[in-house]
């Protein structure tokens, strides 16, 4: 059987203890003060609860009594970490309207990153272990993340919050070196072929490549009303994370995101964080950047513009150019689409991912 703690509901002082103590030997208080060389005032103020048992006061009555001091040591360690207690369960009911706006629950325990229950406060406990805080309103503060909205959709922060904070506990366990800006731009041409790969291949070349010039890649499935296709920031000045989603299970979505990630960590500060949304185009100087990096690490606009010079995008045409190129036939096809704004005629060749877990893609 499962052990079962014993939580109660009510804080007892250790002094009602010294009472019902003096009761059973029907010894006064000021027979105490004597014994113990304590004033009666103190005596009185302990059962009183108005004071606590010391160490030394525990010492003392451990001689008169005959128990030991940790006995009356643990009493008052008992009393103050009930008094605690009370005080935070207290601080999480009052917290229940904002479980309200946590409306990824489920989805986080679908992925193992909060249990489940149906209880609101175990909802509210959970999701304070899982953000790593002592409220709910904290999350704000704690995963604070400067980023571009996207337009015409309406982002829920709590869900947002979550899917980051998923990525800093898979970030955490992935080891990764000190972070290498030179050793990461020598690994690029490594990168680009891992996209004719299979994400069952890909996937775990691609943790450690990045790992081993410091960057830890997390694959975190989006959440409802995130909308999020990927985010960089640093966990330290030696360790970033490139979070990935997935969202629109399209492979040249997805490396189009990861070199635009890489590129924030390539070009701009330690001190900045990014996240892409889903169908936003880039009007900050530093979203235009990474976007041409990702475009020219992938696809170099001269070699771009010369395949398209012959006016020959045939399948055939397509998947050649690529093979030039090193990278996937869904890179060009997702080019060509974005280019002549039609996400129909080239789209065949588009290869679809499917997210297995928050692990794995």
């Amino acid at each position: 059987m499962a052990e079962r703690k014993y939580n109660p509901d009510i804080a007892i002082h250790p002094g009602k203890t010294l009472e019902d103590t003096l009761n059973s030997l029907k010894m006064s208080q000021a027979d105490l003060a004597h014994r113990t060389g304590l004033t009666t005032k103190t005596i009185n103020e302990i059962i009183q609860g108005k004071n606590p048992i010391t160490p030394d006061t525990a010492i003392k009555l451990s001689m008169v009594f005959g128990m030991s001091a940790n006995f009356w040591n643990n009493l008052e360690k008992n009393y103050e970490e009930t008094l605690a207690r009370l005080s935070f369960e207290k601080q999480v009911a009052k917290e229940l309207p904002l479980l309200q706006k946590f409306t990824c629950y489920n989805e986080l325990y679908k992925w193992g990153y909060v249990k489940k229950t149906l209880d609101a406060k175990e909802k509210i406990n959970n999701l304070l272990s899982f953000f790593g805080i002592t409220s709910l309103n904290l999350v704000p503060v704690n995963l604070g993340v400067s980023f571009r909205r996207t337009k015409g959709k309406q982002v829920s922060n709590e869900s947002l919050a979550a899917w980051l904070r998923c990525g800093e506990i898979d970030a955490q366990e992935i080891k990764t070196q000190d972070f290498d800006k030179s050793k990461l731009i020598n690994s690029l041409e490594s990168l680009k072929s891992l996209t004719k790969e299979k994400p069952e291949v890909f996937q775990s070349k691609l943790i450690d490549i990045c790992s081993s010039s410091g960057i830890a890649v997390a694959f975190v499935p989006p959440l409802k009303k995130t909308y999020v296709n990927g985010a960089t920031r640093w966990i330290n000045p030696d360790k970033a994370i490139i979070q990935l989603s997935l969202r629109g299970n399209r492979d040249d979505i997805f490396w189009f995101t990861f070199f635009h990630e890489i590129a924030h960590l390539v070009k701009h500060s330690k001190k900045e964080q990014f996240i892409e949304f889903e169908d936003q185009k880039s009007t900050e100087d530093k979203e235009k950047e990474a976007d041409e990096f990702a475009c020219e690490t992938l696809i170099p606009e001269k070699k771009y513009l010369s395949f398209i010079s012959k006016k020959d995008t045939s399948d055939n045409a397509i998947m050649n150019f690529a093979n030039e190129l090193n990278i996937s036939a869904s890179i060009v096809a997702g080019r060509l689409c974005h280019k002549h704004n039609d996400w129909k005629k080239w789209s065949h060749l588009r290869k679809r991912l499917k997210f297995v877990s928050s692990t794995s893609c």
